[in-house]
């Protein structure tokens, strides 16, 4: 009893919540800390702490100042505290502690490679793969050991589809955490697992350049519907040489540009004290600059047209045929 008055008069418990980074514990630490699993219910009831998952446990201000993502990532963090390296994080649950960008993704389940050697398996909140030759590609990650980056996104692709993986594998490289090579490479090692299949079509897609998971799945909608492969992040350049910007998409051969306009590409663009009206006009005055530049087209696409990509295709097909008309040129549709 002596220890809940004390929890709930407000005493902290800083020494257990500064044992791991980002304030994580199990129960066992706190235990043999000299706390009791009173104290804890304590904590739970007094919004002190909150439980991650069974046996582990972080701070409030901690968990509710993330997101879900975040909190996912504790949770792969908590598994991780829990079984040492007798396994390493994987898939989906790895990519995100690497920081790659994932589109909807499976959040309810922490996904871990085995590397005790024992059978693949599931409990409640984690997925236990078998990963025999991936010990050699293990690294320091999260809260114990994290398979790396370009595996582990070929991984969260296997769960969750060819879109989610392009979206990855192109964070991937964005960040500078993979190229190509690395993926054509790490597909060949497991072109004949189970789930391999779309993983043929991802790193057939994959290429640097796109910039932020709108642009990815908009590059997707292209591959989908047909529609020519255009450059990324393609230089627009004066008559003096001078770079006057670059666009996300670009189809010189059919005289057209290309951008994806997201609410967080504007947000990022702000500078302090700077309104969004502001920003959208620069990106008009922009648009400007590079069509008198080049005397080109511009084609403008948002998170709407990305759920009408029959929609977003007409439009794409009509403005590549326009524009190569102008030169005498015809798109072939």
């Amino acid at each position: 009893m002596e220890g809940q008055a004390q929890l709930a008069q407000g005493v902290d418990m800083d020494d257990l919540l500064t044992l791991h980074r980002h304030g994580l514990f199990l129960r066992q630490e706190a235990l043999a800390a000299g706390y009791e699993d009173s104290d804890l219910r304590t904590a739970l009831r007094e919004r002190v702490l909150v439980r991650v998952r069974h046996g582990a446990y972080v701070g409030a201000d901690t968990w509710q100042d993330g997101d879900d993502l975040w909190r996912f990532r504790l949770r792969g963090r908590a598994v991780q505290l829990r079984h040492g390296e007798r396994v390493m994080l994987s898939h989906t649950s790895a990519a995100a502690e690497h920081g790659v960008s994932l589109w909807r993704p499976d959040l309810e389940r922490v996904h871990v490679v085995r590397l005790d050697g024992l059978s693949g398996g599931q409990s409640k909140d984690v997925v236990y793969h078998e990963g025999p030759g991936l010990a050699d590609h293990a690294q320091p990650l999260g809260a114990g050991l994290g398979l790396e980056p370009v595996r582990s996104c070929l991984g969260a692709a296997a769960l969750h589809g060819i879109e989610a993986g392009v979206v990855a594998i192109d964070s991937l490289f964005h960040l500078g955490l993979g190229d190509p090579e690395q993926v054509a490479a790490a597909y060949r090692e497991r072109a004949r697992t189970p789930h391999s299949r779309p993983l043929q079509i991802v790193a057939r897609l994959a290429r640097e350049g796109a910039q932020s998971p709108g642009e990815s799945r908009t590059r997707y909608a292209f591959f989908r519907q047909h529609l020519p492969a255009p450059v990324l992040q393609y230089e627009v350049r004066d008559h003096h040489g001078r770079l006057v910007g670059t666009t996300d998409f670009a189809w010189p051969q059919y005289r057209l540009l290309g951008e994806f306009d997201g609410r967080i590409k504007y947000g990022r663009l702000l500078r302090p004290g700077q309104d969004v009206s502001e920003v959208v006009y620069a990106e008009k005055v922009r648009e400007d600059a590079l069509r008198e530049a080049t005397g080109f087209g511009m084609i403008r696409y948002t998170w709407a047209d990305l759920s009408a990509p029959d929609r977003l295709a007409a439009r794409t097909r009509r403005m590549l045929a326009t524009y190569a008309a102008q030169r005498g040129d015809h798109f072939p549709g």
